[in-house]
């Protein structure tokens, strides 16, 4: 699929490619034949202006052809033939005669004869005769000559101007679509890993309901195990669910992020309220440090959702008779929260991708209690905050969450 979409964007950037080139040498040929040609042109209109103001231009040979610093001039009779100046039979010019007459009028045109290039500017003269014709010609094969050999090097330099051109067109259509083909790799991988995590506890879900219909004269007492296991699949998928959707829906920037002031340390010491009992229950501590008031601009309910994200992985990796600290202070230009626990820790090895969808350490795959969206999520709200996430760890020792927000954040 994408090798196709490859050739199609290759074939669309090397066709612009090409116009742009052709373009700029119809540019560069045409501005060089003005410039080349205005001098002649110059001379021939002088010429022409100054014999319909006062006659024959003064210093001007009759019938001088050959290249030199201005035109020469040919009297055309009534008849079409060349009176002035008189010429042989055998005179290039004469042989030549109907192919140098004037085609065009106050206005220059160029004439090829056999080889050889003109530029003419003529006039109608009415005489006692008859009506003749005035023509101020002159040479101009050394200024063809320079702009057939520049439009053969526009020529060349065009063919391998639209070579290179596909070349360029095909990497530069490979390098576009490398993120596309990135996006695309990650969401073939997001819906593989969201369809296992879901299909895990919907096969625990329906294992367990089969057991039970196997006994329906059981009590809920006799059965209390697989309804507990029911009931706790049930939340697990509940909570999959939501960090998908939730996922989802940051990834199409359709989630609204409501931003107002709250104080960020009284926001601290509701977590900590919120999971004292189940610390002391897991025979754990959890504290708060927060030497001041600190004012915080930001969705109140997205930042109560990391905290959330953050203790509930302290807690899951804290053993026995551990401790989750909660902090945030503020300098002059940031707000610094973190959440550290002295728990088994994370592998230095796994650090940079624990904030993968679906991503989960090893030592909590045993306890299959995660989806692993968690981090993911709570890399998002920071990121919606204008803020940074840095995670340091000693394994067997401590973990630690840095957060940093700008004070002053800008404007969305």
């Amino acid at each position: 699929m994408f090798q196709k979409t490859r050739l199609q964007l290759t074939i669309l950037n090397s066709i612009v490619f090409i116009v742009l080139i052709a373009i700029l040498s119809r540019t560069i040929y045409f501005y060089t034949e003005d410039q080349i040609y205005k001098d002649v042109n110059d001379s021939l209109i002088k010429d022409y202006r100054d014999f319909n103001n006062g006659g024959m231009p003064g210093g001007r040979p009759q019938g001088e052809f050959l290249l030199g610093p201005g035109p020469s001039v040919i009297v055309w009779g009534p008849d079409d033939t060349i009176i002035e100046p008189r010429l042989s039979v055998d005179n290039f010019f004469k042989v030549n005669e109907q192919k140098f007459f004037p085609k065009t009028f106050d206005d220059i045109e160029e004439i090829s004869v056999n080889g050889y290039t003109y530029r003419a500017l003529s006039t109608h003269v009415d005489t006692g005769y008859g009506q003749m014709a005035v023509q101020f010609i002159r040479n101009v094969d050394t200024e063809k000559e320079m702009l057939d050999r520049l439009l053969l090097i526009l020529f060349v330099g065009g063919g391998i101007g639209s070579l290179v051109a596909v070349g360029a067109g095909y990497l530069l259509a490979g390098r576009a679509l490398i993120p596309v083909k990135k996006s695309w790799d990650q969401q073939q991988q997001f819906v593989s890993d969201a369809s296992h995590e879901i299909r895990t506890p919907l096969a625990v879900i329906q294992s367990r309901a089969d057991l039970l219909f196997q006994s329906p004269n059981a009590t809920i007492e006799e059965k209390a195990v697989d309804i507990s296991i029911i009931s706790k699949e049930v939340r697990r998928l509940n909570k999959l669910v939501n960090g998908l959707l939730t996922l989802t829906r940051t990834d199409s920037d359709q989630m609204e992020v409501k931003k107002s002031n709250f104080f960020l340390d009284d926001l601290l010491m509701d977590i900590v309220e919120q999971y004292t009992d189940i610390a002391s229950f897991q025979e754990k501590s959890i504290i708060s440090h927060a030497p001041e008031q600190v004012v915080f601009h930001g969705d109140k309910e997205r930042i109560h959702q990391l905290l959330v994200i953050l203790v509930d992985n302290a807690m899951k990796f804290t053993e026995e008779g551990g401790e989750i600290s909660l902090s945030c202070i503020k300098n002059a230009s940031s707000i610094i929260l973190t959440v550290e626990d002295n728990g088994i820790g994370i592998p230095q090895e796994e650090l940079s991708l624990i904030f993968n969808r679906f991503y989960q350490v090893e030592q909590s795959r045993s306890a299959n209690e995660g989806s692993g969206l968690g981090l993911s999520i709570a890399k998002w709200i920071v990121n919606t905050h204008q803020g940074s996430i840095k995670v340091t760890s000693e394994q067997n020792e401590r973990t630690r969450f840095e957060i940093t927000f700008p004070r002053n954040q800008r404007k969305n």
